[in-house]
């Protein structure tokens, strides 16, 4: 019999911005992996990406999924598809953590690939 070995990677970066934290776990040529904490009562920036699409998939607590106009609610063990070129925010209506698994794949992933959009649908200016 041989004893078990803890095989879980230690997480390539971690950032904190004011609405939660972001872990990415993984990322290879043309994806990566990241678990997403989002604070009761935040939310993510609207945004869309050229490149990349994203996989969500819920942990814990509850995601209002806000694509293209179009809202769904979303709880444990559920999941959603985020197309490239499509508008989307992800929010915590809940009073617990929202914890999610991002997948994202694409021919490009850098933050580059990031276009912001303000309350009013207005592009933001790059940083």
């Amino acid at each position: 019999m041989t004893a078990e070995t803890d095989t879980q990677a230690a997480p390539i970066e971690t950032r904190n911005p004011p609405w939660g934290k972001v872990i990415v776990l993984e990322e290879g040529d043309r994806y990566r992996i990241n678990r997403i904490e989002v604070k009761p009562g935040q939310h993510i920036s609207t945004q869309m990406h050229y490149h990349r699409s994203e996989h969500w998939v819920v942990v814990s607590g509850t995601a209002r999924v806000i694509c293209n106009d179009q809202e769904t609610m979303l709880t444990s063990k559920q999941s959603t598809y985020v197309p490239m070129n499509t508008r989307h925010r992800v929010e915590n209506p809940g009073t617990i953590d929202l914890v999610m698994i991002e997948i994202q794949n694409g021919e490009f992933l850098g933050d580059e690939d990031i276009i912001r959009f303000d309350d009013d649908g207005k592009m933001l200016p790059k940083k």
